[in-house]
């Protein structure tokens, strides 16, 4: 055994354990060069992964320094903090001199350590992996060589380029650089990849938020050929055994006018006082083939990203808008879930079955309320749906009032959905239907009865679950509402679907329905992917699943393959997939996090860009947000804007952080008021609207 390794096994035994270099050097009585030496083993040990050093020169294992695993989160002023992975510990403030060269989220072992301004503090000890390899910036040009400006301005670091790894890049183009290494104690070192274009060009700056966020438009060649080959496939008599044949029955497909991927569709009757309700969804799976290149492609996305001006899909086109989607007046391969439910909204029989289906007709949201409220041209347009639709609104009201009467809440929260229509930026009025509340209710109840069945059946499974509110942030939530003078009844320690419920039902015509339902939506967890079931808060259910959008999002296609294998071999079904379900859990979660993130900066951009005209417009706001820095304002049309702190009618304010209010000696502004502002500039950089405050609206 050579003194390296007998070193490093005196300290995992915990002989050395947190002991310094001259500790150790003194317990061994080394001399001065052999304790040189000893020193340049140490280090050798730290950089080979083998051991841990702090800033005190202690060396020694991580559970020897109780060291924490988690992740980074930046801030542009230098320091960080870090988040544990037991989501039960709380964050740690990481001042910079304490990073030892850790960045925006890298994955790294910390230790909690007694700060000089908070006992919340922490040193990083180890970089674990580094989490961004490729940054997206602005790059900079100098006489011998070049710095790449991150987007990200949580990446706290500008990336040095030499010149001869910069692709000639002009000074302030935007690019993406490639980080080639970490050189201790000086700034990271890469090389451009790819020049995005022109800094300030609107597209140019969609397109580097889109590389921020690791997202692609293309799809890499064989993917597209296998996805080509599948699509030519024409549907034979064997891909027709053992599947229901529903061609016949009248089977229609609601979306909105562009949708291009259409992956449900509907039946429904009505006979002896109860509702045969069919939810058909495309069955992907047969094309897409387990482990196959499509379907490791379709991983690694794990969602199709929607853009205003563009889509980056989860499956190649040949797919998503071709042989998978049901398309009207054509033979489709579906997986269809069957339910018979009776006049309280109860299933009382459910079953699941492979099928092939022709929509009879493409119909969308427009179209279907039209003929529910008795538009003429449309019920002489499509005079065999006017049952139907009757049929089917009146089913969706039963299974609203059972959704309610459970506890269900309705999260009603306006979205402003961001139109680029011929070269300009529209953004409509908000305007949800009866026909959207009709879909969303058939497909609620689809993956509810789905779920369940293969819960019954102990199926690996991926849930979407959704946890009852941490008591903090539902004691935050009770708190304001105190404020805003709705009385309260919940106990924050255990609330229930049915708390919030009354809440919004007892808000329903007031003017701040719509700030309450958000601040609410704050208060909850995030929704994410589990293998196993924890349900599902929001929607009041003790079981649910995505089982209805395979074309778009992996953990649908994932359970329509365990399902199909489910039904004629369970017991091997169970071994292919109880440790996979986990993987695409983490994984899926991962990526629609992502998208989300992708998706909200994006439309954040197109928000300022339509904006920027409305410059000296004024308008009525409600105050959504209230900080120590200022306020933000939200306009009818969802576009939220911010007024610094400093151009309030005021030199002083206290914040009241637990009562979202501003309060000075004269004027105080709190969560929930409405407000007369002006748009006074646009912030690109923040992606954010500026307003001046005019006057309170009474």
């Amino acid at each position: 055994m050579n003194a390296k390794q007998s070193l490093l096994n005196k300290i995992k035994n915990g002989d050395f354990a947190l002991k310094t270099d001259e500790q150790i050097a003194a317990a061994l009585r080394l001399g001065k060069k052999e304790g040189y030496a000893l020193r340049d083993m140490l280090r050798e040990l730290v950089r080979d992964g083998e051991i841990l050093t702090d800033s005190r020169h202690r060396y020694g294992t991580a559970e020897q320094f109780g060291a924490l695993k988690g992740k980074i989160s930046g801030n542009e002023r230098g320091f960080g903090f870090f988040m544990p992975e037991d989501k039960a510990l709380s964050d740690l403030f990481i001042p910079h001199r304490a990073l030892h060269g850790a960045l925006h989220g890298d994955t790294v072992y910390c230790i909690p350590v007694k700060g000089r301004m908070s006992d919340d503090e922490g040193e990083v000890l180890a970089v674990l992996e580094r989490g961004l390899s490729e940054i997206v910036g602005t790059f900079r040009r100098e006489k011998k060589a070049g710095y790449l400006h991150p987007d990200e301005r949580k990446y706290a670091e500008d990336v040095y380029i030499p010149l001869a790894k910069s692709m000639n890049c002009p000074d302030g183009a935007k690019a993406v650089a490639t980080v080639l290494r970490y050189p201790e104690g000086r700034a990271p070192e890469g090389e451009i990849t790819e020049i995005l274009g022109e800094g300030g060009d609107f597209f140019v700056e969609e397109l580097s938020l889109i590389r921020a966020h690791n997202l692609r438009e293309e799809f890499p060649d064989d993917v597209v050929a296998e996805a080509d080959r599948q699509a030519a496939r024409p549907i034979t008599e064997k891909d027709l055994k053992n599947r229901v044949d529903l061609r016949g029955e009248l089977i229609i497909t609601v979306d909105g006018e562009d949708t291009r991927d259409i992956d449900d569709a509907i039946s429904v009757e009505k006979k002896d006082g109860l509702y045969y309700l069919g939810v058909h969804i495309a069955d992907v799976s047969h094309y897409v083939w387990r482990g196959e290149i499509i379907d490791k492609e379709a991983y690694r996305r794990g969602t199709s990203v929607y853009f205003p001006d563009r889509v980056l899909p989860m499956l190649p086109k040949a797919l998503s808008n071709n042989i998978c989607s049901l398309n009207e007046g054509v033979d489709r391969l579906t997986l269809s879930c069957f339910m018979t439910v009776d006049q309280s909204g109860k299933v009382i029989s459910r079953k699941i079955a492979p099928s092939v289906i022709r929509s009879r007709h493409r119909m969308t949201y427009t179209a279907v309320t039209a003929i529910h409220e008795g538009d003429r041209e449309t019920r002489e347009r499509y005079p065999d749906l006017i049952g139907f639709v009757e049929t089917a609104i009146e089913l969706t009201n039963i299974l609203k009032e059972a959704r309610t009467a459970k506890g269900g809440v309705a999260m009603d929260i306006k979205e402003a959905k961001i139109l680029y229509v011929d070269g300009k930026i529209v953004i409509p009025d908000y305007n949800r239907t009866v026909s959207h509340e009709m879909i969303e209710q058939f497909m609620v109840l689809a993956n509810e009865s789905v779920a369940s069945m293969m819960s019954e059946m102990q199926m690996p499974f991926v849930y979407r679950v959704h946890e009852r509110p941490a008591e903090e942030k539902a004691r935050g939530f009770f708190e304001f509402l105190q404020e805003a003078g709705v009385t309260v009844k919940f106990d924050p320690e255990k609330v229930s679907p049915r708390d919030y419920q009354d809440v919004l039902e007892g808000l329903k015509d007031s003017p701040i329905y719509s700030l309450v339902n958000r601040v609410m939506l704050r208060s909850m967890q995030k929704a994410k992917y589990s293998p196993l079931n924890a349900g599902h808060f929001g929607l009041a259910s003790d079981c649910y699943c995505h089982f209805t959008s395979p074309i778009r999002r992996y953990p649908d296609l994932c359970i329509h393959r365990i399902i199909k294998e489910a039904l004629s071999h369970p017991e091997e079904t169970v071994r292919r997939y109880e440790d996979f379900v986990s993987q695409a859990s983490v994984q899926s979660s991962e990526c629609e996090k992502n998208a989300a993130e992708a998706e909200r900066d994006v439309d954040a951009l197109y928000m300022v860009a339509y904006m920027q005209d409305k410059i000296g417009e004024e308008y009525d706001a409600v105050i959504s947000g209230v900080t120590s820095f200022g306020l933000f304002a939200e306009l009818k049309n969802t576009i939220e804007g911010f007024l610094p702190l400093e151009t309030l009618p005021e030199d002083s304010y206290d914040y009241v952080e637990e009562r979202f209010l501003l309060r000075g000696t004269k004027n105080s502004f709190r969560l929930g008021e409405s407000v007369r502002v002006k748009v006074v500039g646009v912030d690109w950089g923040a992606r954010r609207t500026q307003f001046l405050f005019l006057n309170k609206i009474l």
